[in-house]
């Protein structure tokens, strides 16, 4: 599954708004699997949105077909817009499916890796990130995907911001130090968003 990520600045809210809903045009597209997003709840001028795909050669060929049609209803509500490719390699809790509707929040943290910690960094997150998460109230689904450059995408969905946040205080900290994340990851941002349920497809 292809994971992509797109996050821009935007400069007419309600007109960037009013064109993230076209994006239901998506429905039918073969091997299109899910698109949902919001704004940042740090920052919020800055919209973040999560699409999903079957696999590239489907993503090429919507890209090659229809995507500029279905994006000219935004053009010159954003600016800054930067859109990055996931592989998918497992998931955070079992049987993920790309839904947005039972969620409330997605937790995004895109990491950096150094070369030679990559296959301790993977190995933390599955031993240690990902029983964490999924014993988590609150803690609905999530995935971890992989971009060529050793970059990575950890993708969680949440019942509730207040739960993501009891989370947080509780156990990350303490994670951390036990997966080794400082030594691992060179650069490391994130943010929560807060999913607008009409940008939902």
């Amino acid at each position: 599954m292809l994971v992509k990520w797109i996050r821009c600045t935007v400069v007419d809210r309600p007109g960037f708004d009013r064109g993230q809903r076209k994006w239901a045009g998506l429905l039918g597209e073969p091997g299109f699997r899910g698109q949902g997003g919001g704004w940042s709840r740090g920052r919020p001028d800055v919209a973040h949105v999560f699409t999903f795909w079957e696999s590239r050669p489907f993503y090429d060929s919507f890209m090659a077909r229809h995507h500029d049609r279905l994006a000219a209803a935004q053009s010159g509500t954003y600016k800054d817009a930067r859109a990055k490719l996931f592989d998918h390699r497992f998931d955070v809790k079992t049987g993920f499916e790309p839904r947005f509707t039972d969620a409330d929040v997605v937790r995004v943290a895109h990491c950096r890796v150094h070369a030679d910690r990559v296959e301790h960094f993977r190995n933390a997150q599955e031993r240690i990130w990902n029983p964490a998460m999924a014993g988590s109230p609150g803690m609905l689904r999530g995935v971890f995907a992989e971009a060529p450059g050793n970059e990575f995408l950890v993708l969680s969905m949440w019942r509730s911001a207040a739960e993501h946040g009891k989370y947080r205080a509780d156990r990350v900290e303490r994670l951390s130090l036990r997966a080794g994340t400082e030594a691992d990851v060179a650069g490391l941002s994130g943010a929560i968003v807060d999913l607008n349920p009409s940008w939902t497809v």
